[in-house]
């Protein structure tokens, strides 16, 4: 509405220059009565104007037309009027009537008449029109999609000053749509547009800083930004800002106001801060632990399509947390999140089908979803496949191939895959009997609490000798320095 007035007001001083002293005082009084809120002596004092044909005028009236603003709201004579002020080169009736045809109001909607009204404005340099002009290119409504034009037309609206137009320019340079990808020109354009107040910026803005991308990382600074934006009501900023509590960045660390965040960014509707809030009332964190609040609102995000929440409403199923236990519900929850690459999920889906729970035994199934986590270095997943290839289920049995896949595994420290190497190299399965790298893995075990393990290292030193041991014992110590990396 403010930029409506706005360029009312631009059209009753443009009347002023042009008209003679009495047409000035008719006009001067019709801003008057027009601001003060008298609308129906303003449309008597501008309808004979646009009678006459003065193009601004006939604007105004169409814009209270389009308002119910001293007259009925009737969008087909709006559209009348706009059409009559256009055709006089009116730039701020071609705007408006831009407008409407993209809105579909007292018109049916016509993408590319928009876009034509939008050009004319544009091309006099119009900085609302410049910028929806861009837009409909960025989106393809009325226009073949190009980034480009969309670019070109968001500049020359964004260095007059116009605020959507920086934000959208700082998008584009985000993403390198039309432009190469800038972080820099990024970081330029959004803090434009957010020292404007624009809140969509501002949490850009923030999440730049957060990530040191296109600025050197400043947790305060992004903290700054996003509570100016979450003041707004930006549910994005509200769950930004939620997380930098959480993680203690940029502020003290504050589990109940990251809650308070979340919740206000939830209760909009935000899939983020609904999983958020979940985990927190999943762990008691800000909130007393309450699993039935936590699988509300982890479902409420699972059916937006959250893979997070997905996941996790699949876990509590699983576990029987804040749920009846189900495992066919797991099932269909961890099915959706690992259709969407989420590798935790993948595991677990597999772990179902191998255990033929919540849905019929299925080992190729297994191995399909263990291979796709796996892959995405998942160490359960890689460990888990490696159960599979050892066994043959699923898959031809294939020692070396389970070898390799327990020394992913073991590579990120999973214990059992470091017992399990262990036990092969003591046995001779898959690889070369080695007592001295058998007792290495059953001390890197041992040391994390693995009874199994325990057990197989003083069976396994009775048949070697002390300076055997005493090598192990260092080829251990060696593995642990390098994070278990090139330890055979």
């Amino acid at each position: 509405m403010s930029q409506l007035l706005k360029y009312l007001l631009l059209s009753f001083l443009f009347l002023s220059v042009l008209s003679n002293q009495s047409f000035a005082d008719s006009l001067s009084d019709a801003e008057r009565a027009y601001f003060t809120g008298d609308y129906e002596k303003a449309e008597k004092l501008i309808r004979p104007m646009a009678d006459q044909g003065n193009a601004s005028a006939q604007n105004t009236l169409g814009v209270m037309y389009l308002n119910g603003q001293g007259v009925s709201q009737d969008y087909k004579e709006a559209v009348n009027w706009y059409q009559l002020a256009a055709a006089r080169e009116n730039v701020d009736a071609q705007y408006n009537l831009g407008l409407l045809y993209e809105n579909g109001q007292g018109v049916s909607q016509d993408y590319q008449e928009a876009v034509k009204w939008y050009r004319l404005a544009a091309a006099q340099g119009n900085a609302l029109a410049q910028n929806n002009l861009g837009v409909m290119y960025a989106r393809g409504k009325g226009v073949p999609q190009d980034y480009q034009e969309a670019a070109k037309w968001h500049r020359l609206s964004a260095k007059q000053g116009h605020v959507d137009a920086q934000y959208n320019l700082g998008l584009l340079y985000k993403r390198g749509q039309g432009v190469s990808q800038d972080n820099q020109e990024a970081v330029k354009w959004y803090r434009l547009a957010a020292d404007q107040g624009n809140a969509l910026a501002q949490n850009n803005l923030g999440l730049l800083y957060a990530n040191g991308k296109g600025a050197e990382q400043d947790y305060e600074g992004a903290v700054k930004w996003y509570r100016l934006s979450a003041a707004q009501g930006n549910a994005l900023a509200q769950n930004n800002l939620g997380v930098m509590y959480a993680q203690g960045k940029g502020v003290s660390q504050d589990y109940k106001e990251a809650v308070r965040w979340y919740q206000l960014a939830a209760a909009q509707g935000n899939a983020l801060a609904q999983n958020n809030l979940g985990v927190m009332y999943a762990r008691g964190k800000g909130v007393p632990q309450d699993y039935q609040e936590a699988a509300k609102w982890h479902r409420l995000s699972a059916k937006q399509g959250h893979v997070d929440a997905q996941y996790n409403l699949g876990l509590l199923y699983k576990r029987g947390q804040g749920v009846s236990q189900d495992n066919q519900e797991a099932v269909k929850w961890y099915r959706l999140a690992a259709d969407q690459g989420n590798a935790l999920a993948q595991n677990n889906l597999g772990l179902l089908y191998a255990n033929g729970k919540g849905a019929e035994q299925d080992y190729e199934g297994a191995v399909k979803w263990y291979r796709l986590s796996a892959a995405q270095g998942n160490a359960l997943a890689q460990y888990n496949l490696g159960l599979l290839y050892f066994n043959g289920k699923g898959v031809a049995q294939n020692h070396q191939e389970a070898l390799r896949l327990y020394q992913l595994a073991a590579e990120q420290g999973l214990v059992s895959a470091q017992y399990v190497i262990g036990w092969m190299y003591a046995n001779g399965q898959g690889v070369q009997k080695d007592l001295i790298r058998a007792q290495m893995r059953f001390n890197l075990a041992t040391d994390k609490g693995n009874n199994d393990a325990q057990k197989w290292r003083t069976l396994v030193a009775k048949e070697m000798t002390s300076i055997q041991i005493n090598q192990a014992q260092k080829m251990a110590e060696d593995c642990e320095k390098r994070s278990y990396k090139n330890c055979d």
